[in-house]
């Protein structure tokens, strides 16, 4: 449906508008049109044949916060590109004390005659308000990040029609979610290396939508393999208790229908469900129907069969997708855009970054404290991307009062909403690092009460910078720059790497401000960049996967932003920063080997050992302390009694990981065999967090023996060198990382003690 356009006195027009330069261009930037950007159908899970989309250039004004209705608009801006972008034609700074106005005409297509017409929005960030036609319509919406409609039937006056939208966003000065944002200079600038340019007023589409006076307003749905039926409750105006029917096809041809009350959960036969999951992510096609009156109202949409929980696998908690653990490796996907900063530039862009993370082997991507358009979600349910969504923060900098709190919880349970149905969308990410933090096992549970279909994140890096865990949630989530480290394994939740990595590489020609990139780690070259990113994804696979129960992964980050350079593409998506065939071939090995991952290799405990090399030429030498250092000795039934104690350990539970080991010392109780400093060492742990790490032990198979990898530092092992113990990385930088024997010296044999 093409939009029939408004009286050209009041219209804006393209010929009052002028583009403003993109501090980086994608491939995309000039693509964008100028009269009818994102004209892709918005909502793609709850479809009709008509709409008709408002993108375009608007009249626009800046006035003081508490200023009316301006009487002129001055500038022409291109919606739905915040004000503060260069694709929005005005790229300036906005700040708390001033307010965005909008405005633009149109007329109904005279085929709408007698339905309601709906005005949407994908979203707009602040407090927005609507007039059509100098009337109010309806209340404020306040919340940046869910979509919202008016029905303005009774507002319109026949002909042309008249929208003005004027929008407060006060970004950190409020106490609302905000993520990311920042009030900051527009252009680019040295510092702010983790939060970026803020975005105000509409960032995406605005489309008109013609319904009946009863229709439908949502589908929720959610697959029960276990009963064969996909469960469905069918939300509606003016149509409570209203009979609908769903039908579930494949192909064109039904597999199941039935019919239901509005409002009223019911179900609809899928036998033999072809299951969804991120190799096969195969989608149904759904349609909805009330069945009141002939002509009544229909919607389309789709749904993916696919079931996820928290369960026990060999010993350890996982997360199953349709009853099966697989390994979730991701990326933290921030969002954002140089040329349209929240909002791609088009419908191809958005999908770009999600078939980026499937071509570089990932299966998982973590959506971090922003919420994208429907189309973001409907990419990620075609192209099979299990997506972590987090609910984005308030400021970290502040204690949110009760106002804040109200307004962020029921902005979470409309982005809950709006998303439910997503197959790809398995898990919520309530809160990160302690920002904005409070009440966490309590919204944990409300987040569970209302969406108990996915797994919940009460706090996404439970070890970080004050943030506190509350406890429960399906998952317990550790961020480890540059790790990969591990989570400690609890007994009730998944254990999962919420953020890790971020190695830098300064793309010379493709960096925000020249100079001014931050990274957790800078490398040197691509092939650097490369090994140590292959390097900690082998270290899971080895070490932290099989034997520290880690399920998951979230590697920082897709692409630079900003003045973040720690991405595996550039900022613009002209340069893929990495050997793609070699990073996808380590995902994929991670991935699948987590379907043979098999039991953990279990040690003898509360049992003395001695630890015996294996490196041929070698194997008459034990692990032992000699004045508190670690080193290897020869021991025999003639060794002194006080040899033989000091090569025997008694084998304790994990310090930090219960799926681990820590060994005690026989003759120093309470002292146990830690690395500090790379030097292995018998020393008691001071009560901390790193103490423990470095006492903990996980061991994998070796040929002949174990390999103990380091809790902390997974793909380190215990290995020995001229008789010496040390924590090495096989060809890392010092000398004890020689590859020469590398895996002979790190495998030990597990004996029995030497002093019992």
């Amino acid at each position: 449906m093409t939009l029939a356009t408004g009286a050209p006195p009041s219209r804006a027009t393209a010929d009052d508008w002028t583009p403003r330069p993109a501090p980086m261009t994608t491939p995309w930037t000039d693509q964008v049109s100028v009269d009818h950007p994102l004209p892709d159908y918005p909502r793609p899970q709850l479809t009709r044949p008509d709409w008709a989309n408002l993108n375009g250039i608007w009249e626009f004004a800046v006035t003081s916060r508490t200023a009316a209705q301006p009487a002129v608009f001055g500038e022409r801006i291109r919606v739905p590109f915040a004000p503060e972008s260069a694709l929005s034609g005005i790229q300036r700074k906005i700040t708390a004390n001033q307010r965005l106005w909008y405005k633009r005409t149109f007329t109904v297509p005279s085929d709408w005659s007698g339905r309601r017409v709906q005005l949407n929005f994908g979203a707009a960030d602040g407090e927005t308000s609507v007039w059509v036609n100098g009337q109010q319509a309806g209340a404020v919406h306040r919340g940046g990040y869910d979509a919202f409609s008016y029905d303005i039937t009774p507002l319109l006056n026949g002909g042309t029609n008249t929208v003005v939208v004027s929008a407060y966003d006060p970004t950190e000065s409020g106490g609302q979610a905000i993520g990311k944002q920042r009030v900051q200079d527009v252009v680019p600038h040295a510092g702010h290396s983790i939060v970026y340019t803020a975005v105000s007023g509409i960032w995406q589409t605005v489309w008109l939508e013609p319904t009946a006076a009863a229709h439908l307003t949502r589908l929720d749905m959610v697959p029960d393999l276990a009963a064969g039926t996909l469960r469905v409750t069918a939300r509606g105006a003016g149509a409570d208790g209203a009979p609908v029917e769903v039908t579930v096809s494949s192909g064109g041809t039904p597999v199941g229908s039935a019919v239901g009350a509005v409002g009223t959960e019911f179900a609809v036969r899928v036998p033999d469900a072809h299951l969804w999951t991120p190799d096969d992510p195969f989608l149904y096609d759904v349609t909805a129907r009330l069945t009141a009156s002939p002509g009544a109202d229909r919607v389309a949409g789709y749904t993916g069969m696919r079931s996820i929980a928290v369960a026990e696998v060999d010993g350890v908690r996982r997360p199953v997708l349709n009853g099966s653990f697989v390994f979730q490796s991701g990326t933290l996907d921030q969002g954002y855009w140089p040329d349209g900063l929240y909002t791609a530039p088009t419908d191809e862009a958005l999908r770009h970054d999600l078939v980026a993370h499937k071509d570089l082997g990932f299966n998982m991507v973590r959506k971090h404290i922003k919420v994208e358009p429907q189309r973001w979600f409907y990419w990620a349910d075609r192209l099979g991307l299990l997506v972590w969504q987090d609910m984005p923060s308030m400021d970290s900098g502040k204690t949110p009062d009760s106002a804040a709190r109200a307004q962020w919880e029921t902005e979470y349970r409309a982005v809950i909403d709006q998303h439910r149905s997503s197959p790809a969308l398995i898990q919520w990410v309530d809160q990160n690092e302690g920002w904005g933090q409070y009440d966490q096992a309590r919204v944990a549970d409300m987040v569970k009460a209302y969406d108990p279909s996915r797994l919940v994140d009460n706090m996404s890096g439970v070890n970080c910078c004050g943030a506190r865990d509350g406890g429960n949630g399906d998952v317990v989530d550790n961020h480890n720059y540059v790790g990969p480290g591990n989570t400690p394994a609890e007994p009730a939740r998944a254990s999962v790497l919420g953020e890790y990595g971020g190695l830098g590489f300064r793309e010379s020609g493709h960096e925000w401000f020249p100079g001014g990139g931050f990274s957790y780690e800078d490398q040197p070259t691509r092939g650097a960049l490369n090994d140590r990113l292959v390097g900690l994804l082998d270290a899971m696979r080895e070490n932290s996967l099989p034997a520290g129960g880690l399920s998951a992964s979230v590697y920082t980050q897709i692409t630079d932003v900003e003045n973040e350079t720690n991405g595996l593409l550039s900022y613009d998506r002209q340069v893929v920063k990495v050997d793609a065939a070699r990073v996808r071939a380590a995902n994929r090995a991670l991935i699948d080997a987590s379907r043979t991952a098999g039991p953990r290799v279990e040690l003898p405990v509360e049992r003395y050992v001695s630890i015996r090399v294996t490196t041929p030429g070698y194997t008459d030498r034990y692990v032992r302390h000699h004045d508190g250092l670690g080193s290897t000795e020869v021991v025999t039934s003639g060794s002194t009694a006080l040899l033989k104690q000091d090569a025997t350990w008694k084998v304790r539970p994990g310090l930090a990981n219960r799926l681990c080991y820590s060994f005690e010392s026989r003759n120093y109780p309470g002292e146990y065999l830690r690395h500090r400093e790379f030097r292995v060492r018998r020393e008691a742990p001071d009560g901390s967090a790193v103490a423990r790490d470095d006492a903990t032990w996980c061991p994998v198979r070796g040929s002949g023996g174990v390999r103990l990898s380091a809790a902390g530092f997974p793909g380190q092992y215990l290995r020995h060198v001229n008789a010496e113990l040390w924590l090495a990385r096989d060809g890392g930088p010092h000398a004890w990382d020689a590859p020469a024997s590398f895996t002979a010296d790190t495998t030990w044999a597990i004996e029995a003690p030497w002093a019992p």
